[in-house]
């Protein structure tokens, strides 16, 4: 990968009553603080290791740019689908801010001399912000890497290991990059974008969450007798209490106010071929949401809602809701190794399949254009 260090802006901090907030009003009023000298720039181009601790660990990456060719030439590979509209809409985002409020996330398979070196490099040196999240609890630091030596040495670590990545978060910001790129080519214009603004976390300091469904049924169905129509599919079995599921192939179904154990049957699971990549969220949209519901657009139908994995299994319970002809579908997450051989191909998982953490806030590091 092509790495390049830049001029980051980020709140100043002392300036700021509440983080969460700031963070949550970024996107529409971005422009205003800036006005308002709610924003400094770093003095030198620099990269930036980046920390988010969590109440269970603590996730580190590097905050960078890198060049768009590299997505152009299939080094920087995407898993999802983008929509023109949405594409639109951040293009002209990007235009009326000036800028890029938030790094696309991007992961490669774990390097143990570059996680080595930015470990040994913000023990060494106190954290230029650290700034707390109350509403999760989480904790942000940042250290600028400045040096010549450490960039020249960053560079080379990344161009020399790293020959993929991959997007974890934001194929909407980068595909919006790479359509500015396009429409200002050949243009005199003072904007950069030729580069990607990024943040590379290796793929041990991620976590991959599930992303589950909730669907309504149709009215002369029943949420308490909808299990019985899964016989076909799966293995079912009543819950005494709700939990997660364990495995891959397996699903857990909150319907009538019950939770159930649904296991896909293992004469469905041999009738593709073994080469081929089997993900849970591809079955169910196929078989339970397609063939049962008639959901033939999961992009679209109103039908179904996404609950993403953090809000755990309390979410998924409340977003069915208590005596609703709904029911809910929670999902194993899908495997790193399964994302990277689907993007690898060229191939895109269906909609709303990855949900992953840590995530940097909106407006905390910056990138002006």
């Amino acid at each position: 990968m092509k790495i390049k260090p830049f001029q980051a802006l980020f709140p100043d901090f002392s300036k700021i009553g509440s983080p969460d907030v700031f963070c949550e009003t970024a996107k529409e009023a971005f422009p205003e603080f800036r006005k308002q000298g709610l924003y400094r720039e770093f003095p030198q181009a620099a990269f930036y290791v980046y920390q988010i601790e969590d109440g269970h660990r603590k996730h580190t990456g590097l905050i960078a740019l890198n060049e768009v060719s590299d997505l152009k030439d299939g080094k920087i590979k995407k898993h999802e689908h983008t929509i023109h509209v949405k594409e639109r809409q951040q293009m002209d985002l990007f235009l009326e801010w000036g800028a890029m409020l938030k790094p696309v996330l991007l992961t490669y398979s774990s390097v143990p001399d570059i996680e080595q070196w930015l470990q040994t490099y913000i023990r060494q040196i106190p954290a230029f912000f650290t700034t707390r999240f109350q509403k999760d609890g989480q904790i942000h630091r940042m250290w600028p890497v400045s040096a010549p030596d450490d960039i020249s040495l960053l560079k080379n670590l990344f161009a020399q290991h790293i020959h993929a990545a991959y997007i974890a978060d934001g194929h909407h910001r980068t595909t919006s990059v790479a359509l500015l790129q396009e429409q200002f080519e050949g243009q005199k214009h003072s904007y950069d974008f030729e580069h990607l603004f990024c943040i590379f976390i290796g793929a041990d300091e991620l976590d991959i969450l599930d992303f589950n469904r909730v669907v309504d049924l149709p009215d002369s169905w029943q949420a308490e007798t909808f299990p019985e129509k899964l016989n076909e599919l799966f293995d079912v079995d009543p819950l005494d209490e709700p939990c997660r599921p364990a495995h891959k192939y397996e699903l857990v179904l909150f319907a009538g106010g019950r939770w159930y154990a649904l296991r896909w049957k293992q004469t469905l699971l041999e009738s593709f071929p073994p080469e081929q990549v089997l993900l849970d969220v591809s079955l169910l949209n196929q078989f339970v949401l397609h063939d049962l519901l008639g959901i033939h657009d999961v992009r679209t139908d109103r039908r179904i809602a996404y609950v993403d994995g953090s809000k755990g299994i309390h979410g998924l319970q409340n977003a069915v809701g208590a005596g609703s002809n709904r029911i809910g579908f929670m999902l194993f997450p899908v495997k790193l190794e399964d994302m990277m051989r689907i993007a690898d191909t060229g191939e895109s998982l269906p909609p709303k399949s990855t949900y992953f953490e840590p995530r940097i806030r909106t407006g905390v590091m910056v990138k002006g254009l």
